[in-house]
């Protein structure tokens, strides 16, 4: 999303860093290449210049000039002037007596009844017991798109009876929680093409009804300023607690972003990072801008990798690194856990100093690749991916022939896992323990 937004501060940084000692000239140079930076990422220009003033004040004073590292020292005020921009991390509010109702309300298309899906999952997982409530009667087969949700994320739907308003709706969905001993009730409300007046009113009295605990917007963070404006409009109407941006992982220029938190003064409450039930994000404004900075985002790739990996599983595989007997089954279970994380240049992006890489690699070639492979080695026997020195020409061409690849395609993957086994060796002598109790 912030792709050519970070490549342009980083640009700007990159030159700053060829400096020695920075004068006042080349701090205002180079603010005036992070101002049409951020004004071209569609972030909106009265928080632009609140921002470009907040860190010239601090960048030509003293800050600075008595760093041992000035350009540095810069990097450092735009991130931490970023982070306040931003705004602070708020968690859901869930205290008190359940059952808490979670009120999403959001234009039409802005993914408002997948992310009450998202949101159900993630809840369940975290051990509440969430009752989702379809109170879209308008949108065609939007009740049925949240039953079709509602069983892939093993969450019961309420959908009241046939001619029901949207406030009798979410009233029985109350009664129903109160009953069965559901601790979160997550209302789908109506979406529109356009804000209007029958909108916001009927928003109201499902609110007046329900008393919801979090009233959150979920704007799509592709439609840029329209999503500030958006957000401004609901808020007036229908006091919000939080906001939510859908489609973070598309290719909008990421101005939304930024700037909504500051003008509506709402916290950003989750970021919907794919299509997937579990590509949901806590909001974190210093994650974020790491991202930004194309400083990386290790926790949150650390947190991905502790939800997708069994412990147990990654102790075992720990162990046979450090042995040198580490087989291409084991690979082959790795990487697919490695998938299940998300696609590979995500996971690269999330790593400091990576994200140039990414730039070169394509998320289709990766998924590509990594196909090939599974195909090769789901098209070895059992005995052949744990012992591949076995593995002769006319294994080869079976292998080949059974994965629709070529027998220089299954070469290139013997020769490549070999040298890997080469490198546990070192492991196995303890050269490379440094780099091994990373991954402990």
């Amino acid at each position: 999303m912030f792709e050519s937004l970070t490549d342009k501060l980083q640009k700007v940084f990159s030159d700053l860093s060829r400096r020695g000692k920075l004068s006042e000239d080349d701090v205002n140079a180079a603010l005036r290449e992070v101002r049409l930076a951020l004004l071209e990422a569609d972030v909106n220009y009265r928080v632009v210049r609140d921002f470009i003033a907040r860190v010239k004040e601090r960048a030509v004073g003293a800050e600075v000039s008595k760093s041992l590292s000035p350009a540095q020292q810069v990097v450092k005020i735009v991130n931490e002037e970023l982070i306040r921009t931003l705004g602070e991390s708020a968690p859901l509010n869930l205290g008190g007596q359940p059952p808490h109702v979670i009120m999403l309300a959001g234009l039409q298309g802005s993914g408002k009844t997948t992310m009450a899906a998202k949101l159900a999952y993630r809840l369940r997982n975290e051990g509440h017991k969430p009752l989702l409530v379809a109170a879209d009667i308008y949108r065609p087969a939007a009740i049925e798109q949240l039953i079709v949700l509602g069983k892939q994320v093993d969450v019961p739907v309420y959908t009241g009876s046939k001619g029901q308003s949207p406030v009798q709706i979410a009233k029985g969905a109350l009664t129903e929680a109160r009953n069965r001993g559901f601790t979160i009730v997550i209302l789908d409300t109506a979406g529109r093409l356009h804000i209007d007046e029958a909108m916001m009113a009927e928003l109201a009295s499902v609110r007046a009804a329900t008393n919801p605990a979090e009233t959150l917007l979920v704007v799509d963070a592709m439609t840029g300023q329209d999503a500030v404006r958006v957000a401004e409009e609901f808020n007036r109407t229908v006091p919000l607690t939080g906001l939510v941006l859908t489609k973070v992982d598309g290719d909008a220029r990421g101005g939304a972003a930024i700037s909504i938190r500051e003008v509506t003064g709402v916290p950003i409450k989750f970021l919907g990072v794919g299509e997937k039930t579990d590509a949901l994000e806590p909001f974190y404004p210093d994650r974020l801008a790491s991202r930004i900075l194309g400083m990386g985002d290790v926790l949150s790739l650390i947190e991905k990798a502790e939800r997708t990996f069994d412990r147990e599983r990654a102790a075992e595989v720990e162990k046979k690194l450090r042995t040198a007997s580490f087989t291409l089954e084991d690979f082959l279970e790795q990487m697919q856990q490695l998938k299940r994380i998300g696609p590979l240049t995500q996971i690269l992006e999330m790593l400091p100093g990576m994200s140039n890489i990414t730039k070169e690699i394509s998320a289709q070639d990766t998924d590509k690749q990594m196909r090939h492979i599974e195909a090769i080695i789901n098209s070895m026997t059992l005995e052949e991916r744990r012992k591949p020195e076995i593995i002769n020409a006319s294994r080869k061409r079976r292998i080949a022939r059974g994965s629709g690849m070529t027998v220089q395609d299954v070469n290139d993957l013997l020769q490549q896992f070999r040298q890997a086994q080469k490198m546990m060796k070192l492991f196995s002598r303890g050269r490379g323990r440094g780099l091994l109790s990373l991954f402990q």
